[in-house]
């Protein structure tokens, strides 16, 4: 293996995190970079648009449009760095050592360089199976951008047969994550002084119950399961991730909200979980109505996204594993866009990219040369079997 990551993999990684692409900012400035670079090498980018216009999916080709091909798929958005504390600016790469640093270098513009980076080869290896090239917006908040892709993709007349979504795992072949389902409680109370506080209703206090119900019920998935023993914690979980409520010590308070994740295993359902939660909240909403009619409880949709779930055997397995040097196969804990192209498009996707998520979403987040190495020996073993016309013949399968 080559010791350092070319020049243009560094570079292109410099120009990507200079990019702002936190997710409440647009990412049209980063989006038309990438579209006025492929542009230079003669390949046309499709942007989706999201409804207000200040934020874009792309979508390109490379190679025949008559045939179906292998897709790379990559996020454009970072989570914030407020409140983070960096040693240097987190929108100007720092390179030390093997180490380089910068908002989004892992999760996931160090992907992204690096497939940008292999676009000279992919024009030049004159292919015989396209490569697809799918960047979307506001992965982080949800997996929302990708949703309007999918939709547009729905429509193509060729549409790629398989998928890799760059998400760091260590260039570890990934084949399932967990579900995510996201909600709000909101319960309304009766404000009045704390020293009558027996004429309102504590919004609070009342909250209380519904928070036993999650710490029970995370614990009785702790402890029964369903298990799937390929994940590090390899049952659902539940939290509460927020909380608010009150104004001052002496008034009895009249509101508290708070949001909650499940995180399900492929063996759990989680609509079963939401609608225990829907029983308990509606519960609490007709107890509380009874104290007063502007009292209340409310459970509210906030988002989800499915997990993924491919047969560890199967032949895209097999086939993205001999371009790989680490032939191991994993199953990882946080969630992807993985699960909405293969549940959504129907298209069989892995999850496979440079850095460790133990990177990213912290202060000095960075990725290794040594991993932006891997990423460029995948991408130039993946450009030389697809420009394999007898190669090429052996993947009837895509």
């Amino acid at each position: 293996m080559c010791q350092a990551a070319s020049s243009v993999s560094v570079e292109l990684l410099t120009r990507l995190v200079a990019f702002d692409t936190t997710s409440h900012r647009s990412n049209l400035p980063l989006i038309h970079f990438v579209r006025d670079y492929l542009a230079e090498y003669g390949v046309r980018a499709t942007l989706v648009h999201d409804v207000s216009g200040e934020k874009a999916n792309l979508y390109a080709t490379i190679g025949p449009d008559d045939r179906p091909g292998v897709m790379l798929s990559g996020h454009t958005d970072t989570v914030p760095v407020t409140g983070q504390m960096w040693n240097s600016d987190p929108y100007r790469l720092r390179v030390k050592g093997e180490r380089l640093y910068g908002r989004g270098a892992a999760d996931m513009k160090g992907f992204l360089a690096v497939v940008l980076a292999a676009v000279p080869s992919m024009v030049q290896a004159e292919l015989c199976v396209p490569i697809h090239l799918a960047f979307s917006h506001d992965e982080e908040v949800g997996c929302l951008g990708v949703r309007s892709l999918i939709e547009a993709m729905k429509q193509y007349r060729v549409r790629p047969a398989v998928c890799v979504v760059g998400e760091p795992t260590s260039m570890r072949l990934a084949t399932a994550h967990k579900g995510k389902i996201a909600g709000r409680i909101q319960v309304h109370g009766k404000a009045c002084h704390s020293g009558m506080a027996p004429e309102g209703v504590n919004a609070i206090q009342a909250a209380a119950p519904l928070l036993c119900w999650f710490e029970e019920t995370a614990a009785q998935k702790a402890s029964c399961g369903p298990y799937d023993k390929r994940f590090a914690i390899p049952f659902t979980t539940l939290q509460i991730g927020t909380i608010e409520g009150g104004t001052a010590l002496n008034i009895v308070p009249d509101a508290c909200r708070f949001d909650f994740e499940i995180r399900n295993v492929p063996q759990d359902d989680p609509e079963t979980l939401l609608a225990m939660l829907r029983v308990e909240v509606d519960r609490l909403d007709r107890c509380l109505k009874q104290y007063s009619p502007d009292a209340g409880a409310t459970l509210k949709y906030l988002g989800d996204y499915p997990g993924l779930s491919m047969a560890e055997e199967s032949e895209l397995v097999e086939f993205i594993l001999a371009l790989l040097d680490d032939r191991r196969r994993e199953r990882i804990g946080f969630g992807t866009e993985a699960g909405l192209f293969q549940q959504r498009l129907g298209i069989p996707t892995l999850v496979c990219g440079p850095g460790s998520m133990a990177q990213g979403h912290q202060p000095d987040e960075y990725v290794t040369r040594e991993q932006l190495v891997c990423c460029e020996m995948f991408l130039q073993r993946l450009i030389a079997t697809l420009a394999n016309p007898e190669a090429a013949r052996r993947l009837e399968w895509i």
